[in-house]
């Protein structure tokens, strides 16, 4: 039997050891932290990203929120409907290109987030009580600079 370090002659590291599976990880583990209040208010990870991502952008296109929310286009044109369903978000075309909508909270959205928050701004006290601030701030810090790194060419 090969090595099974070995593949095609590259050497592969421990798979728990590779930037991807252990940014996965701490994804997964940060996450279960904040699905039980999504779910108990009815929303998705994606629909609340895409909430939080208006309520900082005021109005915006959809390919910078898909961008902004880190979610495919298909998929948010989908969390897009749901969302105008239930009055969180209202659409309507840009004047200037009639092909783009431009996407906005209501104040039906903005009460949900401020419904949600108080419980998601507790949980990520504990998480930070458990990481620490500086930690925290570190790993952001280092995160966007390899996501510059990585957007250099």
């Amino acid at each position: 039997m090969s090595n099974p370090k070995l593949r095609d002659g590259f050497e592969l590291s421990e798979t728990r050891r590779t930037l991807p599976i252990a940014l996965l990880r701490l994804r997964e583990r940060l996450m279960s932290e904040f699905r039980p209040i999504l779910t108990a208010h009815g929303t998705t990870e994606q629909q609340w990203r895409v909430l939080r991502v208006l309520m900082e952008a005021g109005e915006i296109d959809a390919t910078e929120l898909a961008e902004r929310a880190c979610i495919l286009p298909p998929s948010l044109s989908r969390i897009l409907k749901t969302l105008d369903a239930k009055g969180q978000i209202s659409m309507d075309r840009n004047p200037g290109d009639g092909r783009r909508a431009r996407i906005r909270l209501t104040a039906e959205g903005d009460g949900f987030i401020r419904t949600v928050s108080p419980e998601s701004s507790k949980a990520y006290e504990r998480i930070e009580a458990r990481i620490g601030r500086a930690r925290i701030d570190s790993l952001l810090n280092d995160l966007d600079a390899a996501i510059r790194a990585l957007d250099a060419d």
